[in-house]
């Protein structure tokens, strides 16, 4: 697989990992539940399910990591890859609609480069 390919799915992946992060630590923080429209006291209510939104994001960020650095790693990109878009779609309607800039979209982009990366060396 193409270097390129595998750096734009380490980018996914750090973007999962900060977006765990802010989900598992930060979330309780004003400027991010403010963001979605939670008030103090519903973001308060709502920290278990959204830290575990970020466990569940760790995980999505751990694959990615495991499909970027691992040879012969198609099948797990594609996989991971995958789950981010859906995800991403998921969270626009559910959310924002920014998640498709800030999640769908690169994840889309990486899986396009990743898709073409075993034609570039066939080349």
């Amino acid at each position: 697989m193409s270097i390129v390919a595998s750096v734009s799915v380490a980018i996914v992946a750090v973007i999962h990992i900060v977006i765990a992060a802010v989900e598992i630590f930060f979330w309780e923080t004003p400027a991010i539940y403010e963001r979605l429209n939670f008030t103090a006291e519903v973001a308060k209510q709502v920290t278990p399910i959204v830290q575990n939104a970020g466990l569940y994001n760790s995980f999505v960020a751990a694959g990615l990591i495991w499909g970027a650095f691992t040879k012969d790693s198609f099948q797990i990109r594609l996989f991971f890859l995958i789950c981010v878009i859906i995800a991403g779609i998921f969270g626009a309607f559910t959310l924002r609609p920014t998640t498709l800039l800030l999640q769908t979209a690169p994840a889309f982009i990486a899986l396009v480069i990743v898709w073409a990366a075993p034609y570039q060396s066939k080349s």
